[in-house]
């Protein structure tokens, strides 16, 4: 029987409204109501009276929310036996710049609820290495951005964005609706470190001088834009301060927001946090 299904019935016969069992689970009422029949049509039993003013459980649902809720117990204590038998298990987790921000909340709290006894590390890396700390063997699962060399790599994608070219607010371009970095000429464009992957580095810059300045954070590269009048891409959505302004780019495609791990470390913890950021 399926479990998941099972707690959403729960919480239904708690609240006695779909809306209300919808909003607490995070979920539509659509696909909670869908879940319910599938449950009714498994048992082959009405497990809930329906109204206009909400859900009463019937004899069936009642018994059924008893038992399910003696389950959800042993359940509770099998992982509790079994995790004490393994020790505090630990997941290290890389972000880059602001991915940790844009995801955190609800995969953190979604992540928390399915595994509280999970210690999590974070590793915050800089823009020299697109894979924040996989490649580096540092980290377990990274949130990052594309692109860069996924090769050995598996990747979901999250969410995508557009890019735009960051600059001051005085700058002739501030005003333009797009621009295209390939016919951009005489300006100055930020570095990224030596070593950094090739495919990451050349979407995220125009066509760096020698002289130009070598910048590891987003943080850099905006006081950097602001200071010195450099140019940098950024993602459209990238907080700016007071000075600067971000233009469209029409020939870069959008980097897609991702989760991604080691395809030959196909760890149970790793695979619980790429489902459940996909699914938060």
């Amino acid at each position: 029987m399926d479990l998941r299904l099972l707690r959403y019935f729960v919480v239904v016969v708690e609240e006695r409204h779909i809306g209300r069992a919808a909003a607490r689970l995070h979920i539509t009422q659509p696909p909670l109501s869908r879940a319910i029949q599938q449950l009714e049509s498994d048992l082959g039993a009405t497990l809930l009276d329906r109204t206009p003013r909400g859900v009463t459980p019937t004899a069936a649902g009642a018994a059924l929310a008893e038992e399910a809720r003696a389950l959800f117990e042993q359940v509770d204590r099998i992982r509790t036996r079994v995790r004490a038998e393994a020790g505090n298990p630990t997941l290290t987790i890389g972000t880059l710049a602001d991915t940790a921000e844009l995801v955190s909340n609800r995969v953190v709290d979604a992540f928390r609820r399915e595994h509280p006894h999970v210690d999590i590390a974070v590793h915050e890396a800089d823009l020299s290495d697109p894979t924040a700390g996989l490649r580096a063997d540092l980290v377990d699962v990274a949130l990052t951005r594309t692109p860069f060399d996924e090769t050995g790599l598996r990747t979901l994608d999250l969410s995508s964005e557009p890019v735009g070219l960051v600059v001051r607010a005085d700058d002739p371009l501030a005003g333009q609706q797009a621009v295209s970095v390939a016919v951009l000429t005489g300006r100055r464009w930020i570095r990224l470190p030596e070593g950094t992957d090739p495919r990451w580095a050349a979407y995220w810059t125009g066509q760096p001088s020698q002289d130009a300045p070598v910048l590891r954070t987003i943080q850099e590269c905006l006081q950097s834009v602001l200071w010195n009048g450099a140019s940098a891409l950024a993602p459209l959505g990238q907080p700016l301060p007071s000075g600067l302004a971000i233009v469209p780019v029409d020939d870069r495609a959008p980097s897609r927001l991702v989760v991604t791990w080691r395809d030959d470390r196909p760890a149970a913890l790793v695979q619980s946090f790429v489902r459940i950021a996909a699914r938060a």
